[in-house]
């Protein structure tokens, strides 16, 4: 039976946590494969992981969200869980187009993970829904740019 891409990618990623865990470095050929997979992607998602980007927030209610500090200096919402990046080269390339499986902020999300590099910080629940919630507003654009919905002052 063939592998699926993605389980290509879970299985190399295992693998590189396992060297990690074991005390190793990340293999050659492990950082050959992921270059292959992603191409620049995967250059400039190892560089947002070393330069310590990622920052995972965590409530008391056990939800957990990623940040990515991009390379452009703004911030990403990121959910592992569900495969999600705020970016628009998510939303074009991988969601839209389909033409790759992860957007370089994610794929610095996974390998933070698993290279144990990444920040944390914990928040109370309602920081981390006004967190979201925030977010979900600022990627509610026109395409000039300018918000797509009104606030009334009462």
């Amino acid at each position: 039976m063939a592998a699926t891409l993605p389980e290509v990618v879970e299985e190399l990623l295992s693998e590189m946590a396992a060297a990690v865990r074991d005390g190793a470095r990340i293999p050659d050929e492990h950082l050959s494969s992921l270059k292959f997979v992603f191409g620049s992607s995967a250059i400039q998602a190892l560089d947002l992981v070393d330069r310590e980007s990622v920052t995972l927030i965590s409530s008391p209610s056990g939800r957990r969200v990623y940040q990515v500090l991009g390379s452009s200096g703004k911030t990403y919402t990121c959910l592992a869980s569900c495969h999600y990046c705020s970016c628009p080269a998510f939303a074009f390339s991988v969601l839209r187009k389909g033409d790759s499986l992860l957007c370089k902020h994610l794929l610095a999300v996974y390998l933070s993970r698993v290279m144990r590099n990444c920040q944390q910080l914990s928040v109370s629940d309602k920081q981390l829904t006004d967190l979201l919630l925030m977010e979900d507003t600022r990627s509610i654009k026109d395409a000039d740019g300018t918000s797509s919905f009104k606030t009334e002052a009462y």
